[in-house]
Order: structure tokens, then sequence, then C-alpha cells
């Protein structure tokens, strides 16, 4: 037997003791009920959840920090990300908040990436390589950093079957998920900087860093119902 192998398992038992002790800590920390219900009633209102905030503060007793109809602009952005209307949303962020992608350039470059992604998934290929040239290739020149995301992304051209691909996940709704809260937070910060929002950006980054890396560790595949997958 390889000393490869010995050694995957090993990173692999690593990982799962870890997992198994922190899931351990966290059935020993005590929350209160009243700790609690602020908690979710910040995350609802952090992620633009606004009916599910409304309900939840009828039921709980919990008032929301913010005016919920405040809202009503995250809500369409995020809705048209999720639907896959990129262009859409790009335009209402423009419009709502015209400095953002302006300073927060990578942002302009993950809301591009993700209208590649959807011509992609239509089977637009020659606008998808057209965008790519056109609108794309902007901001390689601005920072090459994200090339190697952007040839990941053209990478699913050359399959046939891109969804069962090395670079599949790229086509999964989680994806959008992942794009859609990035935007959110990136527009909470333009007026403030909620912690919760903070930790969820933290999350995503820290799992794409580690992504790159190739480590194996549980992933958060489900941020608004907190799910984790095993390695």
């Amino acid at each position: 037997m390889s000393s490869g192998s010995s050694g995957d398992r090993g990173e692999d038992r690593l990982v799962k003791d870890a997992k198994d002790a922190w899931m351990a800590e966290l059935g020993t920390q005590h929350v209160g009920r009243a700790d609690m219900n602020k908690l979710i009633m910040n995350y609802l209102v952090t992620e633009g959840f606004k009916e599910a905030a409304e309900k939840f503060s009828a039921e709980s007793g919990i008032s929301p920090t913010v005016n919920l109809d405040t809202l009503d602009d995250r809500i369409r952005i995020r809705e048209a990300i999720l639907e896959g209307r990129v262009m859409e949303a790009i335009s209402l962020i423009n419009s709502l908040y015209p400095e953002l992608l302006d300073s927060d350039r990578y942002l302009y470059f993950r809301l591009q990436q993700q209208e590649l992604i959807e011509l992609i998934k239509a089977k637009e290929l020659e606008s998808a390589l057209d965008f790519a040239q056109t609108r794309l290739s902007e901001r390689v020149e601005e920072n090459p950093n994200v090339l190697p995301e952007l040839e990941k992304t053209l990478a699913l051209l050359a399959f046939d079957d891109p969804e069962s691909s090395p670079f599949g996940e790229l086509l999964h709704p989680s994806q959008r998920q992942k794009v859609a809260s990035e935007v959110n937070s990136a527009i909470l910060e333009t007026d403030s900087t909620p912690r919760l929002a903070n930790l969820l950006k933290l999350l995503l980054w820290a799992q794409e860093e580690l992504d790159k890396r190739k480590v194996c560790f549980p992933h958060m595949t489900n941020i608004a119902e907190g799910i984790i997958s095993d390695p």
C-alpha cells in the first residue's frame, strides 16, 4: 500500500476528528432563547428574508433592528441573481448603489463570471466566448489574479456534458447562492458592517481558499439552512 494512500486516510481522519470535536464543543454551549431569537432575526434581516423576518417577528415578539421595507432593493437584486438574470442584477446595483461595483472590482468580476456561466448553461456558446473576450478580459487586465477563475469557467466549454465535468459545481444552484450572498454582504457594507454578514463573507472566502488548496473539510453547502456536508 502506498504511503500516499496512507497519508490521505490520515488527513481524512484528522478532518473527521476535528469536525467531531467541533460538533461536540457546540453541544456543550448554551445560548439563551432570547439571544437565539435575536441571532435568527439578525440573520433574516442580513440576508434579506423579509417575509420570514415578518413572520418570525410576529411569532417571537422580537422586533427587527431595521425597517423591513428597506430590504426590498436587496431582495430584488438577490432574486435576479438566483434566477440567473445577472445583467438585470448588475443594472439594479448600478442604479441603487452606483459606487459599489466601481469600488469593488472583484465583485464586478464575480457577477460577470456568473453571467458567463449562465450563457454556458443556456448552451449559448458563441455568446459566451464573445462575452468572455469583450467583458471579462477587461477584468483580467485590471486584476490578473482572477485569470485562473476565468480559465476554470471557460473550461466548461471543452466538455459535451459540462455538468459532469470537474468544474460542474459552477453550474449548480449553489453557485448562484454564493454570488448572491457576496453581493448582499457588499451592499450591507456600504452602510454598515453587521457581524453576521462579515462572518458569512469570511466563511465563503475561507471555503474558497481551502478548495483552491484541495484541502478536505466539511463544506457549508446551504448557508440559508445551515447544512454541512461531509468532506
